[in-house]
């Protein structure tokens, strides 16, 4: 935990005079029991009335003192835990961000989620507690404990017996309750886990009448996460009880020490009383420690899981500037690319090769499995080609900039992905300086139009969180119309043609093509009927290129190819399509 107290740094400061702040209260607080000890002593006992008068002044202005103090200290140390919880987010979700997906793969969306918010809050209730509470009570004990031998010697045993049983008891509850806190945030990881798995699935989960197995399965993860949490507080529970019999037992035991000590000498009655004082202080600060105690060992759990996302650092590296000139017409080429998941065995591709070119369409397809999303993914980047080459518009991808790189792409994932927001702010994601005739361009080109403009507010009706108020559909044009606004040099289209019907698909391929034609187009796709067009088709099984050409010389060459067209088209078109092919291959 003490790694993200660098996070109060910039904020030296204010931290500096958060503990200057603390230390006067204690030093003004701890003023009052003497004072009252003379007070008794030398104004009451003999009968001073002026000495009390000016002792009570002066005690007054010391209390006032100190409670301005406390304000001062207690807004100090809100503020800088604000301030605290800001920062580490802000660098976490950065972070976060700035990994590959192999890094993020790591780690379940779920766990995250529950790092970012429960985590990063345990850790800073510790870091707000520990600014206050951890510099006021060992401060004030060790005064505290200095002011009660001077005051009274005789009893100070009393305080070293009351520490000592506080101590065995914080020992004691510590070793039961520690091993069960990172127990906890797993739990917590599961629920957070169950939660959004459940709303995100609620719709096949009403389908399938199975809202009975999505309530056992969260029941029991809530249940076992109860059960936990009961057994902690019960033990920490007793932590009061017990404390508070310590805290009455050492004041009794101070009246009862002390009474038989003014049977010999009254004066020492202001004594008394003083050390009683500083005994409960002593008590209340090994009090607060002990809390501090239980919330430390907890946010150093959480602390530990959230420097776990912090340190881990992404295997991809990329250049501050790309190095050379890229070429000004558009192209993807792999050379010999192989490609294997991080501690697989097996690769999920081999030896591919093949150039795909400005203006022409090149599309892949195979069964699933076969490595075709794998394949899409490393073109920007978000796996490593583990062997082989990788060029965009003549350039190695790993003498690419990011920004540089990123800005060339318009990508189209097989889930249409949308935000929050507008129709309007969607399709500008990645083009946010876009005109308008840009964007209704954009719509109209995907196919997304007629449906915005049916809708009241038009580009600017509301979207909801992952776009969940539009259909599959849908979603899948806008995600599409996001990628013709920013106008690439390369499209990446991850099975984006699914969630359309035949006519849209159809409509929406033929007004792609102007918009394209000095474009590099990748297209992953599961019907024939959506890429028989394309200049050139790759046809991937187990990760192997099996087949590379156009439609009908695949028919004709490629047995892999041949069986996906067959279990798609009827038999009256794959036989006339096989026998266009026969025919291309003689007149070839």
């Amino acid at each position: 935990m003490l790694k993200l107290f660098k996070y109060l740094k910039p904020y030296w400061w204010q931290t500096m005079l958060l503990l200057g702040t603390i230390a006067l209260q204690v030093w003004a607080g701890l003023q009052l029991p003497a004072m009252m000890a003379n007070i008794i002593n030398h104004g009451i006992v003999a009968g001073d009335l002026n000495y009390i008068w000016l002792t009570g002044i002066w005690m007054i202005g010391f209390a006032l003192l100190a409670s301005l103090c406390a304000f001062t200290a207690n807004f100090l140390s809100a503020w800088l835990g604000a301030r605290f919880i800001r920062d580490v987010r802000h660098d976490f979700f950065a972070h976060v961000l700035s990994l590959s997906i192999a890094e993020n793969d790591q780690f379940s969306t779920a766990s995250l989620i529950t790092r970012t918010m429960n985590d990063i809050f345990q850790t800073q209730q510790a870091v707000t507690m520990s600014l206050s509470m951890g510099v006021r009570a060992p401060l004030t004990c060790i005064l505290a404990i200095g002011q009660a031998i001077a005051t009274a010697p005789d009893m100070t045993w009393i305080i070293a017996l009351a520490v000592g049983v506080i101590l065995g008891l914080t020992i004691l509850i510590m070793s039961i309750v520690m091993p069960k806190f990172q127990l906890i945030q797993k739990l917590a990881d599961r629920l957070t886990l169950l939660t959004r798995e459940n709303l995100t699935g609620l719709r096949v989960i009403r389908a399938f009448n199975n809202e009975d197995l999505a309530k056992r399965k969260f029941e029991r993860a809530n249940e076992q996460n109860a059960k936990l949490n009961t057994f902690v507080d019960a033990i920490m529970s007793l932590e009061n009880p017990l404390i508070s019999l310590v805290f009455n037992g050492t004041t009794l035991l101070c009246i009862w020490i002390g009474i038989s000590l003014i049977t010999t000498n009254f004066a020492y009655l202001g004594n008394m009383m003083a050390f009683m004082q500083y005994a409960i202080q002593v008590v209340m600060s090994f009090l607060f420690l002990t809390m501090l105690f239980v919330v430390i060992p907890r946010a150093s759990v959480s602390a530990k899981r959230v420097n776990e996302v912090l340190e881990t650092k992404t295997k991809l590296k990329w250049r501050e500037q790309t190095l050379g000139k890229p070429d000004l017409k558009p192209s993807v080429e792999f050379s010999h690319v192989d490609f294997a998941y991080s501690g697989a065995e097996e690769k999920v591709l081999q030896d591919i090769s093949f150039v795909a070119k400005a203006g022409e369409t090149t599309a892949f397809i195979g069964s699933t499995g076969s490595g075709k999303s794998t394949l899409i993914n490393l073109v920007p980047r978000f796996y490593e080609a583990t062997g082989g080459e990788i060029k965009v518009n003549g350039i190695s991808l790993k003498d690419y900039a990011e920004c540089d790189l990123m800005r060339r792409i318009g990508y189209v994932p097989q889930r249409g992905v949308l935000f929050a927001g507008t129709i309007k702010s969607n399709i500008l994601f990645g083009a946010p300086e876009a005109s308008d005739e840009q964007l209704k361009l954009a719509a109209r080109v995907s196919q997304s139009e007629e449906f915005i403009e049916k809708m009241d507010k038009k580009y600017d009706s509301h979207i909801a969180q992952g776009g969940t108020n539009v259909s599959g559909g849908q979603r899948q044009r806008l995600s599409i119309a996001r990628a013709i606004a920013k106008d690439p040099d390369i499209y990446i289209f991850d099975d984006s043609f699914s969630a359309l019907d035949m006519k849209t698909d159809v409509k929406l391929r033929r007004d792609l093509k102007p918009i394209t034609k000095n474009a590099v187009t990748l297209i992953v796709a599961q019907r024939i009927s959506t890429i028989q067009d394309a200049d050139q088709i790759v046809v991937l099984d187990k990760g192997k290129v099996v087949g590379k050409g156009k439609h009908l010389e695949l028919l004709d060459s490629c047995k892999v190819y041949r069986e996906i067209a067959k279990s798609q088209l009827s038999d009256q078109e794959f036989n006339t399509a096989m026998s266009a092919a026969k025919k291309e291959g003689q007149h070839a």
